[in-house]
């Protein structure tokens, strides 16, 4: 097992792996009318369902890469493919909300797994350059695979009806299964009996299942309803008890003493944040079918400039990165996004005005993101301690998976809301307004938290060594 190397087989294995999620995660927000017009449900339904795979996601990713290093990382990854099939297969068979709403749940707690798992086993059995670019393909894979699902979801939902993309879903995950299938089990050393924080996990998912209800259904429900009012209080009270729990706790689901590190914080902050505007895709393709006539199909054409945008700059971040540092491309990723989305809320332009600067939108989307993207990973892990470097990267992904779980929810729950009382466009706009603040405050903590050199001594340092 020593003398095991990674190979493209395996890497390709791993993106297949990875894009599983991205179809039924990014797939779905592109195709809520005809899901909704299938099964015959209400559009708040409709938004929980799509909000709880990042959510569920979120809340099992940091114990999930725990799990994968105590009993293997393979084996995780493996679980994760198996649930993966098991969701879609639901998504698959589905008449009703019911099995809509489990599938989802299953997919999340797969992308749980799947995601810390790969990392792992790219990092175990690569080296060096190998490994760089590995870790490259598996961004790719997820920052593109977005972009790419996006597209393919819009056109599959079109001429073969949404249901098909989970059955596309199904044959990556056994394909993923099938490349990965030869190579060796990877472990962390083991360091005594592995120890879980049950009670954090179980405090965390009340707490964001109450708060997601809470911003889904209260419109429906009414904002004064006892029901509204209970899943607020269960929120609140969730987030104290959880936070006075993990700070006492010995074996914490989440470290926060990690925070105390401002470019770190800035970091995961951000990325939380910039997630968080994926609000935008709901809300930009709901409308553009809904309130322009598009197609599914036609509305994922729209987002081929953001999949162009994103691939080709995600390298150009990480040379950015190794010249200026992390600060300036993540400012400037953050800006460049932030005018993007402002530009998707223009919805008084007509016909084809509006559709062109809509395609702009989405490309400056991409680009802002792809040059933000490695040089806020690199400032999340080069800022953890040595030793905290897993629990750092958990949490940075956690932060990924929960601010797209509420920014799809809150965008979803404003963009409804307002639909209720008023026209489609104003809906619109202000559900993408929401998104625009989003992505303010995102540049606000980069500003304030991240220093100006950030990424530079951590390049130095690496430079000294090289020579």
């Amino acid at each position: 097992m020593e003398t095991y190397k990674g190979t493209n087989k395996l890497i390709t294995g791993i993106v297949f792996g990875v894009i599983t999620f991205w179809l039924f995660a990014q797939a779905m927000v592109n195709v809520v009318p005809a899901v909704q017009s299938d099964l015959g449900i209400s559009l708040g339904t409709l938004n929980i369902a799509i909000s709880l795979s990042s959510l569920f996601s979120g809340m099992f990713i940091v114990g999930a890469g725990g799990l994968a290093d105590k009993i293997g990382r393979k084996k995780i990854t493996y679980i994760g493919l198996i649930l993966s099939i098991i969701g879609s297969f639901l998504l698959v068979i589905t008449q009703g909300a019911l099995l809509l709403i489990i599938g989802r749940i299953i997919q999340g707690i797969s992308a749980a797994c799947i995601m810390p798992a790969t990392i792992a086993l790219m990092k175990e059995y690569f080296e060096g350059a190998e490994r760089q670019r590995a870790l490259s393909f598996w961004s790719i894979g997820s920052w593109g695979g977005s972009g790419v699902c996006s597209f393919a979801g819009g056109a599959i939902a079109t001429y073969m009806g949404w249901r098909w993309i989970f059955i596309f879903s199904i044959i990556f995950a056994l394909l993923g299964m099938l490349l990965i299938k030869d190579t060796p089990e990877s472990k962390a050393e083991s360091k005594g009996a592995f120890k879980f924080d049950v009670t954090g996990l179980v405090i965390l998912i009340i707490t964001m299942l109450a708060l997601n209800l809470f911003i889904t259904r209260g419109a429906d429900w009414g904002w004064t309803s006892t029901l509204t009012l209970v899943c607020l209080a269960a929120s609140i009270i969730g987030v104290i008890v959880f936070v006075k729990v993990e700070k006492n706790n010995a074996i914490a689901l989440i470290d926060f003493s990690l925070f105390k590190n401002k470019p770190y914080a800035g970091a995961t902050y951000s990325n939380f944040l910039l997630n968080a505007v994926a609000g935008t895709l709901v809300v930009a393709n709901t409308y553009v079918q809904v309130g322009r006539g598009f197609t599914a199909f036609q509305s994922g054409m729209l987002s081929l400039g953001y999949l162009v945008a994103v691939l080709a700059m995600i390298r150009v971040g990480e040379k950015i990165l190794q010249r200026a540092g992390a600060k300036s491309p993540m400012i400037w990723g953050t800006i460049i996004t932030t005018i993007g989305v402002a530009l998707m809320g223009l919805t008084f332009l007509p016909g084809i005005t509006y559709t062109v600067v809509v395609f702009i939108g989405f490309a400056l989307f991409g680009l802002g993101l792809g040059i933000y993207a490695t040089p806020s990973t690199d400032t999340s892990v080069s800022n953890a301690p040595s030793d905290k470097v897993g629990a750092a990267a958990g949490v940075y992904k956690m932060a990924s998976s929960l601010g797209g779980a509420f920014g799809v929810a809150i965008s979803a729950a404003v963009y409804g809301a307002i639909t209720a009382v008023s026209s489609v466009e104003v809906a619109a706009t202000a559900g993408i307004i929401v998104n625009v603040v989003f992505g303010i405050v995102a540049l606000l903590s980069i500003i304030v938290m991240v220093p100006k050199n950030a990424g530079k001594e951590h390049q130095e340092v690496l430079s000294q060594k090289a020579s």
